[in-house]
């Protein structure tokens, strides 16, 4: 492997890291009433972003190799559906819970992987495709995820009133 791509794939890695650690910061600096309010009127909650934030970064385990989701319950209330007050059926506290647990199952994956390891397809693609295109990697995906979850660290941000 290049030195070039062990570049990219780390500078990759360290936005992802950073933006999950604002992201957790966030989070972890919003009182429960802050996170249940709107980012603005009529717009998604907080406890939803979490939920959302939390079900996406979950369903990277599969995605990646890494194993099954720890909490496919979310999946209905937080990625099938928009967000919605009469469907919450999540404290503030579990989702709290089901953050940390997720994202410190997904670091450990993360963390071990080869740039090689990086390079290689995600399971949603078959190895026939892969081999037309190449760039259906787990880092590909790592690198959308980031954009995803700095868009929805940028709204958790106007909770902090």
């Amino acid at each position: 492997m290049s030195n070039t791509t062990e570049l990219v794939v780390k500078m990759n890695l360290d936005s992802w890291n950073s933006h999950l650690k604002r992201t957790d910061d966030i989070i972890n600096s919003l009182t429960d009433e802050q996170l249940a309010g709107q980012v603005s009127p009529g717009r998604n909650r907080g406890t939803y972003l979490l939920g959302h934030l939390t079900a996406v970064n979950d369903r990277l385990l599969p995605l990646m190799g890494f194993g099954e989701q720890v909490h496919p319950e979310l999946n209905d209330t937080y990625l099938a559906n928009p967000d919605d007050t009469s469907k919450t059926s999540h404290s503030i506290a579990e989702l709290r819970s089901h953050w940390k647990e997720v994202n410190d199952r997904l670091e450990q994956h993360i963390n071990s992987l080869s740039t090689d390891e990086w390079l290689q397809r995600h399971t949603s693609v078959s190895e026939e495709d892969f081999a037309k295109e190449p760039h259906r990697n787990r880092l590909n995906v790592l690198i959308s995820r980031t954009g995803h979850m700095a868009g929805h660290l940028g709204q958790l941000l106007f909770l902090k009133r």
